[in-house]
């Protein structure tokens, strides 16, 4: 075997982590996002600061407007009523775009700035309107580059070694939700409520701004025919899923719709939760929040080799049994701060488990000629999961009293129908690194 053969069978770290600072960028808006702008649309509840002291617990000292939980997990999710539609029609546009810049690349450069401009005005923020506008306006431009980014890694990296890349990828993401949760809770803490936002935003320009200088991307991504294909939107890709003999494809996005509306449901109240029912302050509760990606940084590479060894499917359902039963466990357990980080650090550990080898999976049901499309439905799935979790989660909060509490068994049903679901999904082993010749 040449030595050129020989180097490209060779995992390239390097080229890895240089990709992962995409998704570094990323990763540092939703925390951010997550965890202080519901806080700023329910602060100065009534109801909630009437059980605070009945609790025997203090108020948090933040300014808000007083929302019902319903209200504001609803307008947390019109950001993703656009990304459903947006997102994979410009991961499927992107696979027949190349110019100067690229193929992935002038789609980051036309998003960032739109999205970092939205970013940095949502805490000057007067009004509930006024916060939602400009979220829809960060998420407009955030949704015109987040597939193509993502898409990389069916670009750059042959099937057998996605999982191992993603699996990397997800932790240099999950080291931006590090630096969001831990830095943007001290920013918070100390100089105020748009000091998180605006340290974000700065963040995000340096990491994109990496990943578009150091990638290179290659010219042709097509297998085969299929090079003057035009790109098909959502509809059309979930015909071709739909008319397969296989249904497993089906499968994987319903798994994929189920265990995410259960994530988000929870990411987005989980701050409330903190906050509201624990009487932690919104700073310190985004330190705590930290400790469930410290744990999925942790164990983002060790996941993505056991998907490569063992098969993406069989972990992803270990890491669904593990959810489920942690978050059961959670609406009894948790009553203080140690309970609340015991179990985000087992939530982060399962958590690597489904999402690094989630999207992998869904390549391999997939198309290698349509990378950017797939991504697209990748994000179908979870953006309108991002959509319906939310906005269930909070109507459920509001039927039972306000208690935040009860996210914790909305999200143990979610999570245990998408182990149902992924049970649907015929098996499939990772594919095999080529032998040497």
């Amino acid at each position: 075997m040449s030595e050129t053969a020989s180097e490209q069978k060779r995992f390239d770290y390097a080229k890895t982590f240089i990709v992962g600072f995409g998704f570094l960028g990323i990763s540092i808006i939703w925390p951010i996002f997550n965890q202080f702008i519901p806080i700023f649309l329910q602060a100065g509840n009534p109801e909630f600061e009437r059980q605070l002291l009945e609790a025997g617990r203090e108020i948090p000292k933040v300014i808000g407007f007083g929302l019902t939980p319903a209200l504001a997990l609803f307008i947390m999710t019109w950001d993703n009523l656009i990304n459903v539609f947006v997102q994979p029609w410009v991961g499927a546009k992107s696979d027949q775009t190349w110019n100067r810049f690229g193929r992935r690349k002038p789609w980051i450069l036309l998003g960032l700035p739109i999205a970092v401009v939205g970013f940095v005005l949502i805490p000057f923020a007067q009004t509930a309107l006024a916060i939602a506008v400009f979220i829809l306006i960060t998420n407009f431009g955030m949704a015109l580059f987040r597939s193509p980014t993502v898409a990389w890694l069916g670009d750059l990296f042959p099937s057998h070694d996605r999982s191992k890349a993603n699996g990397i990828i997800n932790l240099m993401g999950g080291v931006g939700g590090l630096i969001a949760f831990f830095g943007g809770g001290f920013l918070f803490n100390s100089m105020g409520r748009s000091a998180p936002f605006i340290g974000g935003a700065i963040l995000l320009i340096v990491a994109s701004l990496t990943a578009v200088y150091k990638v290179k991307e290659p010219r042709q991504i097509t297998t085969e025919t299929g090079q003057d294909e035009k790109p098909g939107n959502v509809i059309a890709n979930l015909k071709v899923l739909f008319g397969s003999p296989d249904k497993s494809g089906l499968f994987v996005l319903l798994g994929i719709l189920l265990w995410f509306m259960a994530f988000n449901a929870l990411e987005s109240g989980l701050s409330s939760f903190a906050v509201f029912t624990l009487g932690i302050s919104p700073g310190t509760a985004s330190i705590y929040a930290g400790a469930v990606t410290i744990s999925f940084i942790l164990f983002a590479l060790p996941a993505g080799l056991l998907g490569t060894r063992y098969g993406r499917r069989g972990i992803i359902l270990i890491g669904l049994v593990g959810l489920t039963v942690i978050f059961l466990l959670s609406y009894f357990v948790i009553q203080g701060a140690v309970t609340f980080v015991v179990a985000l650090v087992l939530t982060g550990a399962f958590w690597a488990c489904v999402n690094v080898n989630s999207l992998p999976l869904v390549y391999d049901y997939g198309d290698e000629r349509k990378i950017g499309a797939y991504t697209g439905l990748y994000y179908f799935s979870s953006q309108l999961a991002a959509v319906l979790g939310p906005t269930l989660g909070g109507i459920v909060v509001d039927v039972l009293g306000d208690q935040y509490r009860w996210l914790f068994l909305f999200s143990t049903v979610f999570m245990a129908l998408a182990w149902v679901a992924m049970t649907q999904v015929k098996k499939q082993t990772a594919v095999p690194a080529a032998q040497p010749a």
